[in-house]
Parts: structure tokens; C-alpha cells; sequence
């Protein structure tokens, strides 16, 4: 069984093969971080146009890379959410015409489970496990019980990580991706020099908050001498404002782990990239006696290989979409769940 994925939902153009024996037979992904970079984030109607200039041509190089005809494969799987739209779009008609004319099943994949999915394409993790989904519009915890059965644990209240991050990057005049660039400022900074709040830290259940967190960066940048930051300014405030996050973080997933019993403890979504979180998060496993699952860097980031192998798992289990189904601004794994006015519950 062979499926194709098409990812379209944020800043990256993806195109990928997968079997059903766990093998990515080619993939590619395309990013969009240089246009956005002079905004400092990314631009709805930029990523919708980069998408659509780049997708067909991206489609034909993976097809091409793993020597197959379209006849070949078995189904064409989309994020069909959530996500920018106008991006979704973009992805969704495309799979759609390809599924058409070959006459292949569609597959629409919630973008969130590509990620939830992805510890089973690379490590064949069983069900059920546990899942930190952290990224840039997203920040959860969920119980993960089988293919399409979720059941959120936490979310976040306001910002999602990935957005602190990006905010505060920006607050501290390090660039775009904030991730990365927060990352390689803070290994050079002293962390306990900025007293930062550990926002939910203690409190009951597994919710998350970094708004507050991210207001007092600002507070702080405020309160240094007037003029531009120094490096050593820099390098501090990142240190302190990741060793919060990561805090924060940490004591949410504990929580969780507390009352979980399953196969392991997975982490996912492109802050799952951060070295400082692993490191935590991979002694918090082994304190709760789970065997700790982060995928390769590469797949943390949106990729089109968890997308065509969460589609792959549906088909496997003869779940197919129609080609009338809409793309989806907001789609939460677990629909059961109370509503949350945080952008991690639902938002891309």
C-alpha cells in the first residue's frame, strides 16, 4: 500500500511517498521562512501564493524521486485542516484533481494527527500512548488511543509555545523562525539572571498559559536601558525565557504522566525540535517508566510524510473521504473536549 501527502497548512510546501511498511519512499518540502522573514511571521495570502506556484511542481519531483506512476499508489491524502485556509485550499484541490483523474480514494487528514501519528511511521509505537503536541499554533496534551480516537488531557488557554517563541524572537531582534534562533541565543545566556514566571506551574490538570510569560519578556526588555540590546542582554533573555518554557512545560507534562498508563510518551510538532525540552522531557519519561518517542528533527516540522501516512493508517482501515469535503480552518482532535479560547486548541 503506497499513499501520497500533500502538506499545505502553514509556511511549508511538502510532497511525500509512504508505504505501509514504515518506508518514506521520496519526499520534499519546500520552505517559505525568506518570504515571510522581513514580517517577522508568516503572511496568510504570501504562503496561500507560494503554494499554489510550487505545489504541482513539488508533487511531480516526489513522484519522480520514487519512480512510480500515479496508477501505482493507492490513495492521495491532504491536510485538510487545521490551518491557514487559504493554504488548505491549495493542497485539498490538489489532491482532490489527482485523486479524480486517477480515480484513487481522497483522503482528508486532520493536520494534527499527522503529527500524533508520526512516533507510529517512525518507531511503530502502539496504542495507546501519550502525546505533547507543541508547535507553533498548537500546545496539548492528549491521550492517544487509535487511529482517529483522541482524548485531550491539556491545552493552552492563550498562546501556544511556537508563537511565544516567535514573539519573543521578535521582542529580542533575533530573527524568524523564533525557535531556532531562541535557541542558539539562549546557549550563550545566563538563565537564572531574569526572574520569569513559571505561568500554571502547580496549578490542577494539564492546561498550559504563555501569555503571561511572553508580557513579561516585554516587561523586562522595558526595563534595561534605553537604546538597542546588547548581545549579553539577548543571550540572557532567551536563556531565562526558554528555561520558563521549558519549565512550564515540564510540569504540565508530569502531571499527565502521573495518572497514564500505556505504551510511551511522545512528543511532536516543530518546539519538539528544542534541545532543552527533549533533555527534560526525555528524564520525565524515564522517571515514569515510559519509554520516551521524539521523531527525527525533520519530521517534527510540518512535512507531508506524517500526512500521507495518517492517511495510509485510515485506509488501512477502510476510512475514505468524498471529494466534496471542505477544508477546515479549525478541527480539533478530540471533538468531546470543552472548548478552550486559547489559538492551541484548534488554531494552526
Amino acid at each position: 500500500m503506497i499513499v501520497l501527502g500533500l502538506e499545505t497548512s502553514c509556511d511549508e510546501t511538502a510532497a511525500a511517498l509512504v508505504d505501509g511498511d514504515r518506508n518514506i519512499l521520496a519526499e520534499v518540502v519546500l520552505s517559505q521562512f525568506e518570504e515571510h522573514r522581513p514580517y517577522g511571521g508568516v503572511v496568510p495570502e504570501i504562503a496561500a501564493r507560494g503554494h499554489l506556484d510550487h505545489i504541482d511542481r513539488l508533487t511531480a519531483e516526489v513522484m519522480k524521486r520514487a519512480a512510480l506512476p500515479f496508477d501505482a499508489i493507492d490513495g492521495v491524502a491532504a491536510t485538510t485542516g487545521p490551518g491557514l485556509i487559504g493554504g488548505v485550499i491549495v493542497g485539498v484541490m490538489t489532491a482532490k484533481a489527482i485523486a479524480a483523474v486517477h480515480r484513487k480514494p481522497f483522503l482528508a487528514v486532520n493536520h494534527l494527527e499527522g503529527h500524533a501519528l508520526t512516533a507510529r511511521l517512525t518507531d511503530d509505537v502502539a496504542f495507546p500512548y501519550l502525546l505533547l503536541l507543541v508547535s507553533g499554533g498548537h500546545c496539548q496534551i492528549l491521550a492517544v488511543e487509535g487511529v482517529g480516537q483522541y482524548r485531550r488531557l491539556g491545552t493552552t488557554i492563550d498562546d501556544a509555545a511556537g508563537e511565544a517563541f516567535d514573539k519573543v524572537a521578535k521582542m529580542l531582534g533575533l530573527g524568524y523562525p523564533g525557535g531556532p534562533a531562541v535557541q542558539a541565543a539562549a546557549k550563550a545566556g545566563d538563565a537564572a539572571r531574569f526572574p520569569f514566571p513559571r505561568p500554571m506551574k502547580g496549578r490542577p490538570g494539564c492546561d498550559f498559559s504563555f501569555s503571561g510569560l511572553k508580557t513579561s519578556v516585554r516587561q523586562m526588555v522595558e526595563k534595561l536601558p534605553p537604546g538597542p540590546l546588547s548581545d549579553h542582554d539577548k543571550a540572557d533573555l532567551a536563556a531565562g525565557f526558554q528555561a520558563a518554557v521549558v519549565d512550564s512545560i515540564a510540569d504540565r507534562v508530569k502531571r499527565a504522566l502521573r495518572d497514564f498508563r500505556g505504551s510511551a510518551f511522545v512528543v511532536a510538532g516543530g518546539v519538539a525540535a528544542n534541545s532543552a525540552l527533549r533533555a527534560r522531557l526525555t528524564a520525565l519519561s524515564a522517571e515514569a517508566g515510559l519509554p520516551f518517542i521524539a521523531p527525527p528533527l525533520r519530521l517534527c516540522t510540518d512535512n507531508a510524510a506524517m500526512i500521507a501516512w495518517a492517511g495510509l493508517e485510515h485506509l488501512r482501515l477502510g476510512r475514505t473521504d468524498p471529494l466534496d469535503t471542505r477544508p477546515r480552518p479549525r478541527w480539533p482532535l478530540d471533538p468531546e473536549a470543552p472548548k478552550s479560547r486559547g489559538a492551541g486548541a484548534v488554531k494552526a
